[in-house]
């Protein structure tokens, strides 16, 4: 009975009167280069995510034209593929909230979130490298949505991820890398 309940409430949501108050999935891939001084090693990083948003879960703000300020959260599967670097490639998961203005007219957002979580990534003993496998991830991510049709939207932004073994050897190398991002999304 509860698995009818759910069937029933999601075609449901994707009628809603705004994007925000509807579950969306993300897919996003971009290019990252290596920024920071904690390791010798010039990565560059292919990130792609898989990314859920939950419905609006708190409203800053609203307009008389439409315009919304909201918080919605946004929980991330990360596969990044290693361009350049001992490593070859990085699995892990994130969560953040998903600070979102969506403009009158309600079909572009502006987006911005930070967070974090853990991963696995294939170490090597190269200096500089990350020296072990178990890794800890924090991000920030600014963007831009445009909606394309009532379920599909464009996203891109700029993209920051750092990537830790949180101290476990020594010396402690990480990664801080920056870049691009753009994806497809759809809501239900």
């Amino acid at each position: 009975m509860k698995l009818l309940s759910l069937l029933l409430i999601f075609p449901i949501a994707a009628f809603a009167d705004h994007p925000s108050d509807t579950w969306e999935i993300t897919t996003e891939t971009g290019y990252l280069w290596n920024i920071g001084h904690n390791t010798s090693i010039d990565y560059e990083i292919v990130p792609t995510q898989l990314t859920f948003r939950t419905p609006a879960q708190l409203f800053w703000w609203e307009g008389e034209d439409g315009a919304r300020l909201i918080v919605r959260g946004r929980y991330s599967l990360m596969m990044e593929y290693f361009t350049v670097g001992p490593e070859t490639g990085y699995l892990g998961i994130s969560g953040a909230p998903s600070v979102e203005y969506w403009f009158p007219g309600s079909t572009t957002s502006a987006f911005f979130s930070i967070g974090g979580g853990l991963g696995l990534t294939d170490s090597t003993r190269v200096p500089g490298g990350q020296g072990q496998d178990f890794t800890l991830n924090w991000f920030a991510n600014l963007g831009l949505r445009q909606e394309l049709t009532e379920c599909l939207s464009l996203l891109g932004g700029a993209y920051f991820v750092h990537h830790s073994n949180g101290g476990q050897t020594s010396p402690n190398p990480g990664i801080d890398a920056l870049g691009f991002t753009v994806g497809l999304g759809y809501r239900f």
